[in-house]
């Protein structure tokens, strides 16, 4: 991540009026690895996704560690028919960031935020818009900084 990346994070949190504390981490091997080295939950790792719209827009989907976008659900929800995710060059000119450091916090693009009901009550980690750092933030907060849209838009995902 550049020095502009983090400008660009640290000003948009400012803006919003959102506390946020990023942290430092080494690398991990699993979703359980992640929170352990974070002392959380693997439900409160949230994964932002760049999803593409079938009219050639983006949106961000909020998903929390252990489940999947249930594309079924998610679709409803925007209102359109088809939905799918870009390769990761695209991800990255959607929203400004690397995959595994995608987070709505700086993002470019204006991109709507749609939110797994999961997400509210808790305080998460998010990707922090570059690799080896953790965003921690209120889940209530940051539906409401982004005006998210909330609802149940995932699948708990197969144990393997």
């Amino acid at each position: 991540m550049t020095d502009s990346a983090i400008a660009r994070f640290d000003a948009d949190a400012a803006a919003r009026g959102l506390s946020v504390d990023v942290v430092e981490r080494p690398a991990a091997d699993s979703l359980e690895g992640a929170a352990s080295l974070l002392g959380i939950e693997p439900a409160d790792i949230v994964k932002t996704l760049v999803v593409k719209r079938h009219d050639g827009g983006f949106l961000l989907a909020l998903v929390p560690g252990g489940r999947s976008i249930a594309w079924k659900k998610l679709r409803t929800v925007v209102g359109v028919n088809k939905l799918s995710m870009p390769d990761a060059a695209t991800a990255l000119e959607a929203s400004g960031y690397e995959r595994g450091t995608i987070t709505p916090i700086g993002a470019t693009g204006g991109l709507p935020v749609y939110a797994d009901e999961r997400v509210l009550g808790r305080r998460i980690a998010l990707g922090a818009g570059r690799h080896g750092a953790s965003a921690f933030v209120d889940g209530d907060a940051l539906v409401a900084a982004y005006d998210a849209t909330v609802a149940d838009i995932t699948d708990e995902e197969p144990v393997r």
